[in-house]
C-alpha cells in the first residue's frame, strides 16, 4: 500500500458478488439512492447567495443579519454528523433517514412562511441537522459497500451534494423576487421532502462479516485487504490519541474556510468588481458544476495514485486559482473570472472526497461513520469564517485581502498533506520512517 493511498483494486475479494447476494441487486444501487438524497439537499449550502436578498428584502432586513444565518447552518449541518454517525453505525440508516427527510424538506418549506430573523434561524438550523444526518449517512454508505473504490464512490455522493444544486440555481435565480420567492422556496422543500423520503426507505447497510475479512483488532498484516478494511480497528477515542489526526483536522479548517468564502460570496464578490448580473449568475451556476464533476475525478484519481500526493497537488492548485480570481475580477475579465470560480472550486471541493477516504485507510471502516463526523466538525471552524469572520473582514480589510486568505489557507493545507502517513501501530505503516504518535 502506498503512504496514504489506496490499495490495489483486485485485492482477492469479490465484492460485488458479495454484495449482490445480501442486497439481491448490485450494490450500485445504494450509491445511486445516497447521490439522490445529497442532491436534494444541496439547496441547504449552495442556493443561499441567490435566496438572502429577497429574503433580506422582504423581512426588511439588513444582509448583514443574514450572515449569521449560514454560519448557524454550517454549525448545525457539522455538529449533528457525530451523533448521527455514531446512531448509524450501530443501528443502521433507515428511521435516521427518515428523521432527516421531515427536518431538510419541512425546513425548506417553512422558510416559505417565515416572517421573523429568529425563524429564519430556526428553520435553517433545524434544516441543517436534517442535510448532515443525510450528509454522514450518503458518504459512508460508500465507505461501507465499497472498500476498493472509496475514492470513487464518496465522490459520486458528494459530486451530487455540490452539482445537484446546478438545477435549482437557475430556477431560484429567475424566481428570486419578493413576490416569488415563497413559492419557490416551498417547492425545493417539497422536493427535498420526496427525495430523501425514498432514500430512507432504500438504503441499508452491510452486516460487519460481510466480507469475512472484519476490521483486526491487532497488528497483523493480512495481505490482499482493502484499505478501509485493513489495520486496526480504530474507536473514535483511540484515533483522537494520533497526530494525524490533528493535523487532518487543522486541513480541514484550512479547506473549508477557502471553500466557503467562495461558495456563499461569490455572487457579492462579482458584484463588488462591477461585473454584469449574468457574470454573477453563471458562476453561481457553475460553481457547483465544477465542485461536483471533481469529487467523482479526483477522487478516481485518489483511489488510483498516492492519495495524499493527490490531496497535497489539488490543494495547493486550489489556492493558486483563487489568487488568480482576484486579478480577474480587478481585470473585470467576466469570462476568465467564471472560469477561475470553477477551478479554484474543482481542486478545493474534493476534500469531502479526500478526507473521508482516508480516515478510512487510516483507521478502519467499523467506526467510519463516527470517526469522520468528528473529522467534519472541523467545518465549523471552515464556516464561521466563510460567514461571520468574513463579514468583518470584509467590513475591514476589504474583499481583495479575504479572498487572498482563503488562498493562502488552501496552499498551506495542501503543503501540510505531505507530512501524512498512517498512524504508526496501526498495521498499515509505509515503509518510510514514521513519525511517533
Amino acid at each position: 500500500m502506498t503512504d496514504g493511498g489506496a490499495p490495489p483494486e483486485d485485492a482477492g475479494v469479490d465484492y460485488a458478488g458479495r454484495a449482490a447476494d445480501i442486497l439481491g441487486f448490485s450494490r450500485w444501487w445504494q450509491i445511486v439512492a445516497a447521490a439522490g438524497m445529497m442532491a436534494a439537499v444541496s439547496p441547504y449550502q449552495y442556493v443561499w447567495s441567490s435566496i438572502e436578498q429577497p429574503l433580506a428584502e422582504s423581512l426588511d432586513l439588513a444582509l448583514p443579519a443574514l450572515g449569521a444565518v449560514f454560519s448557524f447552518y454550517v454549525v448545525f449541518q457539522s455538529l449533528s454528523q457525530f451523533p448521527a454517525g455514531k446512531w448509524r453505525d450501530s443501528r443502521g440508516p433507515g428511521a435516521l433517514t427518515f428523521l432527516a427527510a421531515l427536518l431538510a424538506g419541512g425546513g425548506y418549506i417553512g422558510l416559505a412562511y417565515a416572517t421573523t430573523l429568529w425563524q429564519l434561524y430556526l428553520l435553517y438550523s433545524l434544516g441543517a441537522i436534517g442535510v448532515g444526518i443525510v450528509y454522514t449517512v450518503a458518504v459512508n454508505t460508500a465507505v461501507k459497500w465499497f472498500p476498493d473504490r472509496t475514492g470513487l464512490t464518496t465522490g459520486v455522493g458528494t459530486m451530487a451534494f455540490a452539482g445537484g444544486s446546478a438545477l435549482v440555481v437557475p430556477y431560484v435565480r429567475a424566481n428570486a423576487t419578493v413576490a416569488a420567492y415563497s413559492d419557490v422556496l416551498r417547492n425545493v422543500g417539497i422536493g427535498i421532502l420526496v427525495v430523501t423520503l425514498v432514500g430512507a426507505y432504500l438504503l441499508r447497510d452491510p452486516p460487519d462479516d460481510w466480507l469475512g475479512l472484519e476490521d483486526r483488532d491487532d497488528d497483523g498484516d493480512d495481505e490482499g485487504i482493502a484499505a478501509s478494511l485493513r489495520g486496526r480497528a480504530y474507536t473514535t477515542r483511540e484515533m483522537l490519541s494520533t497526530w494525524q489526526f490533528w493535523l487532518l483536522y487543522a486541513m480541514f479548517v484550512a479547506m473549508a474556510g477557502a471553500d466557503l468564502i467562495v461558495i456563499a460570496n461569490v455572487v457579492r464578490f462579482a458584484e463588488q468588481f462591477g461585473l454584469a448580473a449574468v457574470v454573477a449568475t453563471a458562476a453561481a451556476t457553475l460553481l457547483p458544476v465544477a465542485a461536483g464533476v471533481s469529487r467523482m475525478i479526483l477522487g478516481e484519481a485518489s483511489d488510483r495514485f498516492d492519495r495524499k500526493r493527490v490531496m497535497a497537488a489539488s490543494f495547493v492548485l486550489a489556492g493558486v486559482f483563487r489568487l488568480a480570481l482576484i486579478g480577474a475580477g480587478r481585470a473585470e475579465a467576466g469570462v476568465a473570472f467564471v472560469a477561475l470560480v470553477m477551478a479554484a472550486m474543482f481542486f478545493s471541493s474534493p476534500l469531502f472526497v479526500y478526507f473521508p477516504s482516508v480516515i478510512a485507510d487510516y483507521y478502519g471502516s467499523r467506526n467510519s461513520s463516527g470517526n469522520y463526523a468528528v473529522l467534519y466538525t472541523a467545518k465549523v471552524g471552515g464556516g464561521i469564517f466563510a460567514g461571520t469572520v468574513t463579514g468583518y473582514l470584509v467590513a475591514t480589510a476589504g474583499w481583495v485581502p479575504t479572498f487572498a486568505l482563503g488562498g493562502g489557507l488552501a496552499i498551506a493545507a495542501g503543503l501540510a498533506a505531505l507530512l501524512l502517513r498512517p498512524p504508526s501501530g496501526s498495521g498499515l505503516e509505509a515503509d518510510a520512517a514514521t513519525a511517533p504518535d
